[in-house]
């Protein structure tokens, strides 16, 4: 079954459905958590494309004006991966990150290989990082430092629960009688 975006997991069953409302929810309470704690992230680094929007609401909910993205490949369709996680360029100033404290930021922990590669990489340049998930998974072999739920289904996020535009498409609005 070949599947090019989140709208088309409407054939899967045992799926979540996160809404932009539950999203807002999601991230105030996830900011919450990381509040609470002894963490004080100096630099937020949202793993792309899944943890953009993520780390860009936490940005605003912690107060954290420093923010950066990494960007690693790896799932190329719903339940379909490369055989490993790949850091693609642009790559972080590693120079820049030694000593520092970093959230890193993404949709979720599934098989976990991805934070674990972007943890391990920032820890090897001297960085104190930890990671915020909206949802983890229990099969992750990361367990993630803050996880807003826990779920074992599919998720579908409201960023990716649309097919990409094309330009053929007009919006309804626009169109005369």
């Amino acid at each position: 079954m070949t599947i090019a975006h989140h709208a088309d997991a409407s054939t899967l069953v045992d799926k979540e459905v996160l809404t932009w409302e539950g999203f807002g929810t999601a991230v105030r309470e996830l900011a919450q958590l990381v509040a609470d704690s002894s963490f004080r992230p100096e630099i937020l680094v949202a793993v792309a494309r899944g943890g953009l929007i993520p780390g860009g609401g936490l940005s605003y909910a912690l107060g954290v004006k420093l923010t950066d993205a990494i960007n690693v490949e790896f799932y190329t369709d719903v339940e379909e991966t490369l055989p490993d996680p790949v850091l693609l360029a642009p790559l972080l100033d590693t120079d820049s990150i030694k000593g520092r404290r970093i959230l890193v930021v993404d949709d979720v922990a599934d098989s976990g290989r991805t934070l674990a590669l972007v943890l391990e990489l920032l820890q090897k340049h001297g960085a104190e990082a930890r990671s915020a998930v909206i949802y983890g998974k229990p099969r992750s072999i990361v367990a993630p430092d803050y996880v807003w739920r826990e779920t074992d289904r599919w998720i579908v996020f409201p960023w990716s629960a649309q097919p990409p535009v094309s330009g053929s498409q007009v919006r309804a609005d626009t169109v005369a009688d």
